[in-house]
């Protein structure tokens, strides 16, 4: 798959169109993994399609947050190892298409994030909206299908986990914490991470913050995971504590303590 965030690709003024053809499928780590969890990130990757341009966005805005959750990938691969658990995550920034979001969200492709313009997806044309769609959300939900159909045809009991990481201030407002638990229905997994986490001194925890459920972030778990009764949790690291290895590496450790107690290694 060649995927590029390019700025010498060229800007845009108006919609572009996918290739038809294209399927973004996503990519699956330690796929053969006994832990059982699954893990998601579900905004890996701030890569666009070569035939996007650049959207009609600097280089900059393609490394900030708006484009995916820094940090996040590399906190979920040390956990992969630290579990031996797989890891399915995005190919594509969200900025071409939101994979946690519902087909009929309005922030599905957004016009707009954190203030600025992208122009390459104002006014949308249903039909590449339909294209971006089949190019990139569904490969990524049919990925998460295939990987958990196997797991329950072996009988393999299974939970779901998705990390994801935040700003520490946003609309000029700073964010105390430096992690949030965010689940809906069940609160199975989030009990744990929540007792776990909040007995370590210093540590300021957020239960269904800095985001919840409600605010429409929830639907890759939703989906995969409260639809089939499985415990289902989302991990928000602030991204200014996981920008470097170290930060990367301690945080990895410290959520696989909370989500499987001392059974967790090092990587």
């Amino acid at each position: 798959m060649d995927v590029t965030n390019d700025p010498e690709a060229g800007s845009v003024a108006v919609a572009v169109r996918a290739h038809e053809a294209e399927r973004f499928e996503p990519v699956v780590e330690n796929g053969g993994g006994t832990s059982r969890f699954v893990l998601l990130c579900d905004h890996a990757s701030n890569a666009c399609p070569p035939g996007l341009g650049d959207l009609g966005l600097a280089q900059a805005d393609w490394q900030a947050h708006i484009a995916w959750d820094p940090g996040a990938l590399a906190v979920a691969r040390r956990l992969s190892r630290l579990l031996d658990a797989p890891l399915v995550h995005a190919a594509v920034s969200r900025l071409v298409l939101d994979c946690n979001r519902a087909p009929d969200a309005r922030d599905l492709v957004p016009a707009f994030s954190g203030g600025i313009r992208i122009a390459g997806n104002e006014g949308l044309p249903p039909e590449e909206r339909a294209r971006r769609i089949a190019a990139v959300h569904e490969p990524y939900h049919d990925g998460i299908e295939r990987v958990l159909a196997a797991r329950l045809a072996a009988g393999s009991e299974t939970a779901l986990v998705a990390v994801h990481s935040f700003t520490p201030v946003l609309g000029g407002v700073a964010r105390p914490w430096h992690v949030g638990i965010l689940f809906g229905r069940d609160r199975r997994l989030a009990d744990r991470c929540l007792a776990t986490l909040r007995a370590e001194p210093g540590l300021v925890v957020g239960e269904n913050e800095p985001y919840s459920p409600r605010d429409g972030v929830y639907y890759t778990l939703g989906r995969h995971g409260e639809a089939r009764g499985l415990p289902s949790v989302m991990i928000e690291i602030r991204n200014d504590l996981i920008a470097e290895e170290e930060g990367q590496a301690s945080w990895a450790e410290r959520i696989a303590r909370a989500l499987d107690g001392e059974g967790a290694g090092h990587a």
